[in-house]
């Protein structure tokens, strides 16, 4: 279970977030949404401990954020950052094998190799796995990234905007490996999410936030209503079922 309590957080005199409590319970995907500035991506920042807490606590498990050794904390939650830039000259499968060094420290196990081998097909990188990251397209430097943070083989996944440079078919089959690790492997994932369909489609919970604060937190099918998402994004928009899932039609 994530607990996050009376989080605040300012840059320099500009609140970001206001007073943010929340728990999220283990297994599933919750989807964080809100339009841009909401501060989705400052309280990923803080719960994957890549900003300081100004105020307030996060915990994964009991296990305080500013309390548990680097390491310890790397066995319990992965993560993608937004920000991809790789800038050193490294293979696909060198830069998944990253993923398991808070296991091996640097002493790689034959477990450690099967788990790189296991992202990479995965993901669909095992034919590229010798080529360098600054040769692929943006869409297969993101699938590398997803696949090193899946290699490290933690309870807790945190992806902040995973489907960027992304097309529709392998963000379509990013969403349904993560299904698939929620479903049958017991993973919880929390995904920061700009298209609000993939979360309709495949995020059990969402969340959302506005002006730095809690404006929504329920099921998927609960939120998706025209008056819920129209508040969320100042805008309006008509919610239609197809195939039985409620869908956005926020493009027209």
């Amino acid at each position: 279970m994530i607990e996050i309590e009376n989080v605040t957080f300012h840059h320099g005199k500009s609140p970001i977030l206001k007073d943010v409590s929340l728990t999220i319970k283990r297994g599933g995907i919750t989807a964080l949404i809100g339009p841009n500035g909401a501060g989705k991506s400052t309280l990923f920042a803080l719960m994957a401990r890549l900003l300081p807490l100004q105020s307030g606590k996060i915990s994964f498990d009991a296990m305080d954020i500013r309390q548990t050794p680097s390491r310890e904390l790397a066995k319990k939650l992965a993560i993608l950052r937004q920000d991809t830039h790789v800038a050193s000259r490294i293979t696909v499968q060198d830069m998944v094998g990253f993923g398991r060094f808070p296991h091996h420290q640097g002493r790689a196990t034959s477990l450690d190799h099967d788990k790189v081998q296991a992202a990479l097909n995965v993901f669909d990188l095992a034919d590229i796995a010798e080529r360098f990251i600054d040769e692929l397209s943006g869409g297969q430097r993101q699938r590398v990234l997803v696949a090193m943070a899946y290699a490290q083989d933690t309870e807790y996944l945190l992806l902040d905007e995973p489907l960027n440079n992304l097309d529709m078919h392998f963000a379509r089959n990013l969403m349904h490996q993560l299904r698939d690790l929620a479903d049958n492997h017991g993973k919880t994932i929390v995904v920061v999410l700009h298209e609000i369909n993939y979360a309709a489609a495949h995020a059990d919970t969402i969340i959302a936030l506005k002006n730095g604060e809690v404006a929504a937190h329920s099921r998927t099918d609960e939120f998706m209503t025209e008056e819920a998402i129209s508040r969320i994004y100042d805008m309006s928009v008509k919610v239609k079922a197809v195939d039985g899932l409620k869908m956005a039609l926020h493009h027209v």
